[in-house]
C-alpha cells in the first residue's frame, strides 16, 4: 500500500474511535508502518487497541506517545504481572458527569482540591441525581414507548416526573412517582429535593421497601399531591442494575480507572485462567501492637509460602490503643515490625503484593473519606525492606485482569442503620446495607455531617457501574453476599473475631472464609 493511501487508511481508522494523529505522529507512524511485514491495516488497529487500553487525557495522539506504544506493540502482549496489576488512588479515579441533553457520560476537567466551594457540595447530589435518574430510566417500567409501536413487553409504564411538575400545578395530582433526595430542610419536615425544586412530604402512611433510608438518600415515591403537600404512600430505592447493562449503554467508558480492559479482554481472560492459583486474602484490624496478631501473621504467611502468588490486603485500625501525640511513632514502629516478618519469609516477599489501607482511627490526615495513604515519614523502612508493596488511600480500587476491586474501610453498616428513618423487617442487616449501597450506586450512602465526604472527591466512593468485588471492611459481623453479578463482602475483625480474614479467587470468581487454627492448650 503506497504511502498516501496508508495514510487516509489509518486516518480513518483512528477518527473512527474518536482520535486523531498531528502531523509528527502520522509521520512516525508511515515510517513504522513501511517497514512491517504482513497486513499494514493489522498493525494500525493493533497499535490502535494498544492506545486504547492506556488512560487517555486528550484525543489528540503525539509522537512521543505513539513511540511509546509502538515500543510495547513491539514487546509483545501481556509479559508480567504488572501489566494486569494496577492500584488506583482516591485522587486519581476519573471524574464523570453524565450530561443529560447528550445523554453520555462526560469527564469533568475543572480543577479539584481538598477545601472546595460551596458550589461544589450542592453538585455532588446534582451528579448523583442524574446519574440514579438516567439508571432508572433503563428500567423498563420507566422506559418511553415510541408512538404508534406496539410494546411485546406487556409491563405497565410509569411517567417519572419532576418535583416542578408538582409545584407547577394548582390542582390535586393523583397517582405520581418522583425520584428524588430526602432533605429536612425544617426541624421535622421531610422535604423530596431535585434539580427543579423540593416539595414538603407526608410520610404518615407510607410503606418502605426493604433497605435503609437516611437524609440525603435518593429514592422513589410514589403518591399523590394535594394542598402543596406529596402525599407518599410507597417508597422505594432507585432501581439498581448489573454492570454489563450499564456498559451495554456506555460502551468502553472507563468509569473505573487506571488502564482501559476492554481492547484486550481476551488476553486478560487468558492470562488470569493460566494463573488460577492467585488470591487476594483480605484482612481487617490487623493491630500490629497485639502480640497474637503478630504471632498469626507468621502462621498466615507459613501456610501461604508455597503459594504461586497473591495480593494480601492489610487494613487499619493498625493499633488497638490510643497513644495520644506517639500514635505516629508508635505506628512507624509497628510497620518495622510487620516489615521484619515478611522478610522471614523470603517466598513470600518475593511472590505477594502487599496492599496497606489507613483505618478510620490511624494517625494523619482526618478522618474524612477519601483519606489519603499514610506519610512517608511512617512507612519509609516498611518500603525499603518491602519493596513489592503499595501504601494505598482509603478507598481505593485495584484492576486485576478483568477484575474490578473496590476497597473501603470505614464502620458504615451501624452508622447506616441508626440514622435511618425506616429499619427493615425482612432480611438480615448485612443484606440491606448491601441493597441500599447498590441503590444509591455509593460506597457509603450517608448524609455528610455523619460521615464526612471532601465535596471535590465524592466521585471516588462511586460504585457505577457495578465492579467485581466491593470489601466493605466495617467492625461489625463479617459477611459475603452477592447481587447483580457482583460480590460484596465484608472480612470482619481479625483480632475480635478469631482470626477470621476472606479470600478471593479471579479465576474461579470465588470467595472464601478462612480462619487461622486456635492456639493448642
Amino acid at each position: 500500500m503506497d504511502s498516501s493511501k496508508l495514510r487516509k487508511t489509518a486516518t480513518t481508522i483512528f477518527k473512527l474511535n474518536g482520535l486523531f494523529l498531528n502531523g509528527e505522529a502520522s509521520n512516525y507512524l508511515i515510517q513504522v508502518l513501511s517497514d512491517v511485514e504482513g497486513s499494514q491495516v493489522f498493525w494500525v488497529e493493533t497499535i490502535l487497541d494498544r492506545i486504547l487500553s492506556h488512560t487517555l487525557n486528550s484525543s489528540l495522539i503525539t509522537k512521543p506517545f505513539l513511540e511509546q506504544v509502538v515500543e510495547e506493540c513491539g514487546r509483545g502482549g501481556i509479559m508480567s504481572l504488572k501489566d494486569v496489576l494496577h492500584f488506583i488512588d482516591a485522587f486519581d479515579v476519573p471524574k464523570l458527569q453524565y450530561d443529560p441533553d447528550r445523554k453520555k457520560f462526560l469527564p469533568d476537567t475543572s480543577p479539584r482540591c481538598l477545601l472546595a466551594t460551596a458550589g461544589e457540595k450542592s453538585m455532588i447530589y446534582r451528579t448523583r441525581y442524574y446519574l440514579l435518574h438516567q439508571r432508572t430510566l433503563h428500567h423498563s417500567s420507566f422506559t418511553q414507548k415510541h408512538l404508534g409501536i406496539q410494546s411485546i413487553d406487556e409491563t405497565k409504564q410509569y411517567d417519572l416526573k419532576s418535583v416542578e411538575y408538582l409545584i407547577g400545578s394548582s390542582s390535586k395530582i393523583g397517582d405520581v412517582i418522583l425520584l428524588g433526595m430526602i432533605a429536612q430542610l425544617k426541624e421535622g419536615k421531610f422535604y423530596l429535593e431535585d434539580p427543579t425544586g423540593f416539595v414538603e412530604m407526608d410520610l404518615s402512611e407510607t410503606t418502605f421497601q426493604e433497605g435503609y433510608y437516611t437524609e440525603n438518600c435518593f429514592i422513589l415515591a410514589q403518591g399523590h399531591y394535594e394542598d402543596s403537600i406529596f402525599h407518599v404512600m410507597a417508597v422505594g430505592p432507585p432501581i439498581p442494575e448489573s454492570s454489563d447493562v450499564s456498559r451495554s449503554y456506555f460502551g468502553m467508558t472507563n468509569f473505573f480507572g487506571g488502564p482501559s480492559t476492554h481492547v484486550k479482554a481476551e488476553q486478560l481472560e487468558s492470562f488470569e485462567l493460566k494463573n488460577k492459583d492467585f488470591f487476594f486474602a483480605i484482612i481487617s484490624d490487623l493491630h500490629l501492637d497485639n502480640l497474637s496478631s503478630l504471632k498469626k501473621l507468621r502462621v498466615l504467611f507459613e501456610g501461604f509460602s508455597g503459594a504461586p502468588g497473591g495480593v494480601f490486603i492489610l487494613m487499619g485500625n493498625f493499633l488497638s490503643e490510643p497513644t495520644g501525640t506517639q500514635k505516629p511513632v508508635a505506628l512507624r514502629d509497628a510497620f518495622k515490625n510487620l516489615a521484619d516478618i515478611i522478610v522471614d519469609f523470603p517466598r513470600i516477599l518475593e511472590n505477594f503484593k502487599f496492599v496497606l489501607i489507613p483505618g478510620p482511627l490511624d494517625p494523619g490526615f482526618v478522618n474524612i473519606l477519601p483519606r489519603p495513604a499514610f506519610a512517608q515519614v511512617i512507612t519509609s523502612y516498611f518500603t525499603e525492606k518491602v519493596p513489592n508493596s503499595v501504601f494505598a488511600s482509603n478507598p481505593c480500587r485495584i484492576k486485576y485482569c478483568t477484575k474490578e476491586i473496590m476497597i473501603l474501610r470505614e464502620d458504615v453498616m451501624g452508622k447506616l442503620s441508626r440514622n435511618s428513618l425506616y429499619q427493615p423487617k425482612i432480611g438480615s442487616k448485612a443484606e440491606n446495607f448491601v441493597k441500599t449501597m447498590v441503590a444509591q450506586s455509593h460506597l457509603c450512602p450517608l448524609p455528610l455531617h455523619i460521615c464526612p465526604v471532601y465535596w471535590s472527591y465524592d466521585h471516588a466512593l462511586s460504585i457505577y457501574p457495578l465492579p467485581s468485588v466491593v470489601v466493605i471492611a466495617d467492625k461489625g459481623d463479617a459477611f459475603t453476599t452477592r447481587m447483580y453479578d457482583c460480590y460484596f463482602l465484608n472480612p470482619g475483625s481479625f483480632v475480635k473475631s478469631d482470626f477470621r480474614f476472606k479470600t478471593y479467587i479471579p479465576s474461579e470468581e470465588r470467595v472464601e472464609d478462612c480462619q487461622l487454627p486456635a492456639d493448642a492448650q
